[in-house]
This record gives structure tokens, sequence and C-alpha cells, in this order.
């Protein structure tokens, strides 16, 4: 009587179904529970009696109109409407006075993007180094109003 015996080969693999069942359980918990969070955080920000922070003047702006022209008012003066020629020349003329000039541009709202960066082009080579966008805040929604 010869027994046969039957020599098995072990398994080298991982069996990774049950792996697969937890990750898709957790993954139904996290959908059903992520609409539930509150995602606002309640901060209370310290108040003071500090006096707000005075500025030595009133800022130079640029408006970039989307015909190309542009509106320069300097300080509490009246606003200029000049063409690119004429903008570059003046600037030149207030960087020389004021090196430190920061200029705001102000773009309207359909201004080509491209006639907005023709400004601050020109103000670049007429020797601003400050420049900044001006904006406007958005209106505050009943969401957002406290």
């Amino acid at each position: 009587m010869t027994s046969k015996r039957k020599h098995r080969k072990l398994k080298a693999d991982i069996n990774v179904v049950p792996y697969i069942d937890v990750m898709l359980v957790l993954l139904i918990i996290f959908m059903v529970t992520a609409p539930m969070l509150n995602l606002s955080v309640q901060v209370n920000l310290p108040e003071a009696n500090a006096r707000p922070v005075e500025q030595q003047a009133e800022p130079t702006t640029l408006q970039v109109l989307p015909g190309g022209t542009f509106v320069l008012k300097v300080g509490e003066a009246d606003p200029v409407e000049m063409d690119a020629a004429t903008l570059e020349a003046a600037m030149r003329v207030a960087i020389a006075e004021n090196p430190d000039l920061v200029v705001l541009v102000a773009g309207e709202g359909g201004s080509p993007y491209q006639v907005v960066y023709e400004g601050i082009t020109l103000l670049q080579r007429a020797g601003v180094t400050k420049v900044g966008l001006l904006g406007r805040s958005p209106a505050p929604t009943p969401s957002t109003a406290r």
C-alpha cells in the first residue's frame, strides 16, 4: 500500500477581498456623515479700542477704460483722462517727485484684461515700482452678514 501524498504548495498571495469590503463600508460611512458635518467655526476675536491706521495721503489711482484710455487721479486733485503717452510722461514726473509712489489700478468690470495689463506695463516703464489692483468688496450675503 503506497500512500500518495498530495503536496500542497504554499500560497504567497494576500487575500485582499476583506480589505476591499472594509474600505467600501468606510466609504459609505463617510459619504453619509460628510453632509451632516458643520463646516463653520465660531471664532471670538479680541476687541480693542485702538485708533485706525492713518493714511498719509490720498492714493494715486489709475482707472483703465475699455477703449484703451486712462483716467489718472493724483491725490485729491480732479481726475484727468489721458492717452498712453501722456500717462507715461505724467507718471515719470510723479516718480521723480516721489520715488515711493503707490499707484492703484482700477479696471471696469467689462474691460478686457489686456487693457488693464497695458496700463500696468505703462506704469512700470515710467518707473513705478509699487502697483496694486483696486477692487470693490462684494456685498454681504445674508449668510455672511452678522
